[in-house]
């Protein structure tokens, strides 16, 4: 529900096939929307606005001045206070205060600064808002009841006596500095006053140094002021420069537009493949059993395989058979001799190879869920699926990001930017597809399974090993051409730390570095009882 969406009736038809329909005031509208006021220079269309609020302060008329951004709500103030002109800021830093400023923006006399994004959403009553006086009374604790129903009663009769001098002063005055690029916030910011009938009046101020003029209008509204020789101070104040203005307001209006639809049509491209990627998940999620997706998926990558090396439609002379044995049986460990049977075949087709991997696929793939159940197997196989899929849309969209950024520049080439996107993007998530794909059957054909008594087994046999190391003996030769097995050095330090000798017994003997140690062992002495720690 607003009034102010008749001008963006059009990207309302387009993105969301959505029509306007301008839905008429309560009460005739009987504000004055007076012409623009243009001026050559920014400080004479200032005095001019400071000019205009003091006028109507001095007649009582409550003034709305509205801003387009906090820095000029700021310049403002400053002008006013060097004039001594009481007024309040709103400028959407202070929001605990804006309903109540707002509210009393219609007491006579009063003058408001506001940006557009300001104090909206609250009505302006000519005379002020009494209901929230009345409230603040009513909550003064200091008072007895009789006290606050005299003083309600003297608000009441206060406001109404504010009211009909508003009203006969002409209303609440809008005064805005300046275009704003939309017509829809003009028109709010205009809308502020002339509310149930009440009467009003709006105008606009701008010098051909606002950003909107000098973009769009500015040198023609600059040649009409030179040609009719317009001294300094004054304006131009014609109706065929307000629609001068409007229609730069369009083309404005029109180019954020094409902005803004330029990028739901990027947006349309992934959005449509996150379509089929959450129905994806979604159908995995509540699948009670997966066979016939991951029956698929292997049946598409190992279709895959066989036709790089078994082309489709072709001769025995294209094939290349021995390389895709070495591919099954070293990436899939699946051993077939598609040589000999070939060689026993006398017509074997291209066909008739893919049935048979297929087959010896299937069977083992079959071996596997038989050991578990099918039951426990879709677990598993659901949470492969859900990891692989999530894992590389991520990366997807990143990708996406990457081409967005500099599909532009295909519009050198001569190209559209937006259909390269679309076929780029098309590509991507093609092998997105081809990825999990090739992933989910890698991990499910290549997984093992053990029984407890396996993995028992298995456990066994590693204590059984690592004890067969710890026992490892020497078997050294002796002087006379025997040989003497004695325990490697580990076990000889743990049999000394036993018989309580851990030092070394030929300590005290003069015995060279590289003379045999007298053990016997058949080392020099510095390799066996002489190594130093």
């Amino acid at each position: 529900m607003t009034g102010t969406a008749l001008t963006e009736a059009g990207e309302f038809m387009d993105i969301y096939g959505l029509d306007v329909i301008e839905v008429p005031t309560n009460l005739p509208v009987a504000r004055a929307d007076l012409d623009d006021e243009v001026y050559r220079t920014s400080k004479e269309k200032w005095d001019a606005i400071i000019r205009d609020i003091e006028n109507a302060q001095k007649r009582k008329q409550p003034v709305l001045v509205g801003t387009v951004s906090i820095e000029k709500s700021e310049t403002l103030s400053e002008m006013l206070k060097a004039r001594g002109i009481a007024h309040q800021v709103l400028n959407a830093r202070y929001h605990e205060q804006e309903a109540h400023i707002i509210a009393q923006a219609g007491v006579p006399g009063s003058v408001t600064i506001a940006t557009n994004m300001a104090g909206r959403g609250t009505d302006i009553v000519l005379g002020g808002n009494v209901e929230k006086m009345i409230a603040a009374v009513e909550a003064d604790e200091s008072l007895d009841a009789s006290a606050k129903q005299n003083q309600i009663d003297r608000l009441r009769v206060q406001w109404t006596k504010d009211h009909e001098q508003v009203k006969s002063l002409g209303g609440l005055r809008i005064i805005a500095t300046e275009r704003h690029e939309s017509r829809r916030i003009d028109n709010q910011l205009r809308g502020r006053s002339g509310r149930q009938g009440d009467p009003g009046s709006s105008r606009f101020y701008l010098s051909l140094d606002d950003p909107l003029m000098r973009i769009f209008a500015g040198e023609r509204v600059a040649s009409i002021m030179d040609r009719l020789k317009m001294p300094e101070g004054e304006a131009i104040e014609a109706g065929i420069v307000s629609r001068s203005i409007e229609g730069a307001q369009r083309k404005v209006e029109a180019r954020n537009f094409d902005m803004r639809k330029q990028l739901l049509e990027y947006d349309d491209v992934s959005n449509d493949q996150r379509k089929v990627i959450y129905q994806q998940r979604n159908d995995i999620l509540d699948a009670t059993e997966l066979s016939g997706q991951i029956k698929a998926l292997r049946e598409g990558c190992f279709t895959d395989i066989v036709r790089t090396h078994v082309p489709a439609e072709s001769v025995e002379e294209q094939w290349d058979l021995p390389a895709l044995q070495t591919v099954l049986a070293n990436d899939w460990q699946i051993e077939m001799d598609l040589v000999s049977l070939v060689e026993k075949s006398e017509s074997i087709t291209d066909e008739a190879i893919l049935e048979k991997v297929l087959a010896a696929v299937h069977a083992r793939f079959d071996d596997k869920v038989e050991q578990i159940g099918q039951e426990n197997f879709t677990q598993f196989e659901r949470i492969v699926l859900l990891q692989s899929i999530d894992q590389h849309w991520r990366d997807h969209l990143s990708a996406l990001d990457y081409l967005r950024q500099g599909i532009h520049l295909r519009g050198f080439a001569q190209k559209q930017p937006k259909q390269e996107y679309k076929r780029e993007a098309f590509e991507l998530f093609g092998q997105l597809l081809d990825v999990v794909k090739n992933e989910v059957t890698r991990i499910l054909m290549n997984v093992k399974i053990q029984s407890n008594e396996q993995i028992e087994q298995a456990t066994q046999e590693l204590e059984n090993r690592a004890e067969s190391i710890s026992n490892v003996t020497y078997t050294a030769p002796t002087e006379d051409g025997g040989t003497q097995t004695t325990l490697d050095e580990e076990s000889r330090n743990k049999n000394q730390v036993l018989s309580g000798s851990t030092t070394n017994p030929y300590a005290n003997m003069r015995i060279g570095r590289n003379d045999p140690c007298p053990c016997g062992s058949g080392k020099k002495y510095k390799l066996c009882h002489g190594k130093l720690n």
